[in-house]
């Protein structure tokens, strides 16, 4: 038997049943298609981005080589804005520092921290058009009391692997080197060639979505792994709608995963949730600002197993209804290449909290529970006033701001 042809028809078969199910083909055929197209347009602007990048920075090159086989006259307070402007890449007070030029010697006065001179004495020295350096500047081994160093913020100088968003380029760059590695390593084999495809695996993947790697993975990133943004008009005054969220009970009336929200009282509440295949997920929340008719926020309490923050928005319409801002972020196990995994199995996040604002907005309006939220509505069942608590519950709002 040939398991290979057995395996491929079985899986076509789930996926001929998946898109032509009766009841839920249409929908899903749409929203496949709906993607496919936004997943186009964003090919088509990222390749866009990407050739102007790329001309950009050769230009730059070009110029950059030009302007070195050349003595290059440059005017004195030309120079000076050109050093000013390196300094604060390098030193925590630049404005600490007097700087002055004459025929491309520049001079550097005043105080600087014992690590930030080498930095900075070979940054100016890389300026067009310094032909020397006069230093005079005091090092201190600390800020101490010396006030022109006091405060500041501390300089990094990462390469552009290390920054929080890649450019066109370098994600193409990244891109293609990530899979050349994974290409190697799935000819090279043995544990060098697991090493090298898991670098470039990484390495593509770091490209293709633009997320840093602690981000990725989830290490060190917070409840900030992945974050969405939403939002919804609702034919109801603000004061409503307001009422409806400050009551954490009424989640489970119109999400499908959240089965039960309690209030445990002084802004905390404990939460119940179905994740992935099912698995039951729990966490405690604290609330971290509530200003009647305008915002609520919390977050999750420190230790929780999925870290998670949430801050929504209530404004007015023209039209006499509100509009919702919702902010969500987390951080689930495996951080963002988590999230991507879960939404194979069904569980995208993203989708979910349209279907639930969506669910909301005609609970709210119409007053009639839908019968796929976790607490299913039945027949007759109508929402009612005494369904939300006062506006003027006082509770007061920890430190910090969740979201």
């Amino acid at each position: 038997m040939n398991y290979r042809s057995l395996l491929t028809g079985l899986a076509l078969g789930a996926g001929m049943m998946y898109l032509l199910d009766p009841g839920r083909g249409s929908r899903r055929r749409a929203l496949i298609r709906d993607k496919a197209v936004r997943s186009l347009h964003k090919t088509g602007d990222a390749m866009g981005a990407t050739a102007r990048d790329v001309a950009n920075r050769a230009r730059g090159a070009v110029a950059g080589v030009r302007s070195r086989l050349r003595r290059e006259d440059v005017p004195d307070e030309v120079l000076v804005e050109r050093v000013r402007a390196a300094l604060g890449r390098v030193v925590s007070h630049p404005h600490a520092i007097t700087v002055t030029a004459y025929e491309g010697r520049v001079t550097l006065q005043g105080p600087v921290l014992e690590h930030e001179l080498d930095p900075l004495l070979d940054r100016v020295s890389r300026i067009r058009g310094v032909e020397s350096i006069e230093n005079l500047l005091v090092v201190h081994e600390s800020a101490g009391r010396e006030p022109s160093l006091q405060g500041g913020r501390p300089r990094e100088s990462r390469s552009e692997l290390f920054q929080n968003h890649w450019s066109p380029t370098t994600r193409m760059i990244g891109g293609i080197a990530g899979a050349g590695l994974v290409a190697y390593g799935l000819r090279r084999r043995g544990p060098l060639g697991t090493a090298l495809g898991t670098v470039g695996a990484t390495l593509l993947t770091r490209a293709a979505v633009d997320l840093e790697l602690k981000r990725l993975v989830g290490v060190g990133a917070g409840r900030r792994a992945v974050l969405i943004r939403k939002h919804i008009n609702i034919a109801a005054p603000v004061d409503r709608v307001f009422a409806f969220w400050d009551n954490y009970e009424n989640f489970p009336r119109f999400m499908t995963n959240v089965r039960e929200v309690r209030d445990l009282g002084g802004g905390r509440s404990h939460w119940v949730v179905s994740g992935p295949a099912g698995v039951r997920v729990e966490w405690d929340a604290v609330l971290t600002e509530r200003i009647p008719g305008e915002v609520i926020a919390w977050k999750t309490e420190p230790g929780e197993a999925v870290g998670h923050a949430g801050l929504v928005r209530f404004s007015p319409t023209e039209d006499g209804g509100t509009r919702v801002d919702v902010r969500l972020s987390y951080d689930p196990p495996a951080g963002a290449l988590g999230h991507a995994v879960a939404t194979l199995f069904g569980a995208d996040p993203k989708r979910q909290i349209d279907e639930d604002l969506v669910r909301m907005k005609t609970l709210i309006e119409t007053g009639v529970p839908p019968r796929d939220a976790a607490r299913r509505g039945v027949p007759g069942e109508a929402f009612s006033a005494g369904a939300v608590r006062s506006v003027d519950t006082p509770i007061e709002p920890a430190a910090d701001r969740g979201g």
